[in-house]
């Protein structure tokens, strides 16, 4: 006599369907084994790597922070060629060769500011402006810093409303730089030097609209008043 045949409960196909997926999973991975372990050691691999450059890159910026500790005294006495070649005898390096030897960290990319800066003071301009340009760190203080620097470098070349532009730039990375109202100050200038009264107003306007308690506000009012 036939028997009715016993329907499978939701539990019983979902537990069925578990152990069919696990002998299809257990006999891939016995075909593919092999390449299997590859990827995983290869996985564990960069993973590691990562971990240690990480790790190096950690150090060397600890380490570039120390070596600009040292230098930065020369710098703020102004003895900016001690601070660009170090001194000999001593523990400060220079700014020169943290830079060459820790650029790309953000200690060495700070260092690559105030190298530019060591030049510029020491009327170097074209060095300066190729550390400026050169800049590549995440601080927005040098960020605005190192555009101000190549606009800087365009003003002493002639190119003004380059160099203006640059100086607009660098007003517009950080609202809370406090040097921001002599940036602006700074492009509406070389606006005007350009011919580009209309930007140069711009520019002027905005230190009376965000800055007006700042030094540069009276001297924006006179560049606007021959605007008029």
């Amino acid at each position: 006599m036939l028997t009715k045949k016993k329907k499978l409960s939701k539990k019983e196909i979902k537990q069925d369907k578990l152990v069919t997926f696990y002998y299809k999973a257990y006999g891939y991975f016995e075909e593919n084994k092999t390449k299997i372990l590859y990827y995983i050691v290869g996985l564990v691999a960069v993973v590691a790597l990562s971990v240690f450059y990480i790790y190096h890159r950690n150090q060397q910026n600890k380490e570039a922070g120390l070596e600009l500790s040292r230098v930065i005294p020369s710098f703020d006495s102004g003895s900016y060629l001690e601070a660009i070649e170090g001194r000999a005898g001593s523990q400060n390096t220079g700014l020169k060769k943290i830079v060459s030897d820790f650029g790309g960290t953000e200690n060495g990319e700070t260092a690559k500011i105030y190298l530019a800066d060591s030049y510029n003071m020491l009327g170097n301009y074209d060095e300066a402006f190729k550390y400026y340009k050169d800049y590549s760190g995440s601080i927005d203080m040098y960020k605005a810093t190192a555009l101000a620097g190549q606009g800087g470098y365009y003003a002493s070349k002639g190119e003004f409303e380059k160099a203006a532009e640059f100086y607009a730039k660098a007003s517009r990375v950080s609202r809370s730089d406090v040097l921001n109202p002599g940036y602006l100050l700074q492009a509406g200038i070389n606006y005007l030097k350009a011919g580009k009264n209309s930007d140069a107003k711009d520019e002027l306007t905005a230190i009376g609209k965000d800055y007006i308690s700042s030094p540069e506000y009276r001297e924006a009012n006179q560049y606007l008043s021959q605007l008029e």
